[in-house]
């Protein structure tokens, strides 16, 4: 069984707002994003957040972890329920493949221009726990290095919403 979670703990400084309330297509980023792992998991959580069309988890072992801080979570959950696996996508990526699922297969696997979508094991629980442990930078490239994960790469980039300019740009908005 796959655990989706949507990774929304980050504090969209760049943005100016919150991101993950901004809308495509007259939905929220985070809603499309809890919509879309629905199509793909058996069930879905929203990582770093109090609020979500979805059950919430927090950060661990705190906030301001960044992705790892998320995966970590999400990882600890899906060990407790008895999922196998849990596939990835922060809440900022709103345009993903229809075929993710299927490009990730098998495990551990992400993408390579984004790391944070990915299908990870539960058996690299251990792993993002001793990184998120250790004084170095908590990256996820270390993690997929640690881990011995395979890179996927897309025919072309994949949109990543950022900051107000990037949003508009996806909507087809002009200034």
């Amino acid at each position: 069984m796959i655990l989706g979670a949507v990774l929304a703990g980050g504090l969209s400084q760049r943005f100016g707002r919150d991101k993950a309330l901004v809308e495509v297509e007259g939905q929220t980023l985070l809603a499309r994003s809890v919509d879309r792992l629905a199509g793909w998991c058996e069930q879905v959580v929203v990582v770093g957040r109090a609020e979500a069309p979805a059950p919430t988890l927090p950060d661990w072992p705190r906030e301001g972890m960044g992705p790892l801080g998320g995966l970590a979570a999400a990882l600890r959950h899906a060990a407790d329920a008895d999922f196998s696996l849990v596939l990835t996508i922060p809440v900022d990526s709103p345009s993903l493949p229809e075929d993710l699922l299927a490009r990730l297969s098998p495990a551990p696997a992400f993408l390579r221009d984004q790391p944070v979508i990915g299908l990870w094991p539960v058996s690299a629980t251990a792993a993002v726990e001793e990184i998120l442990r250790e004084d170095t930078r908590h990256a996820m490239r270390t993690l997929t290095d640690r881990i011995g994960a395979r890179s996927v790469e897309l025919d072309g980039p994949l949109a990543n919403i950022n900051t107000p300019e990037d949003w508009q740009a996806f909507v087809g908005r002009a200034d």
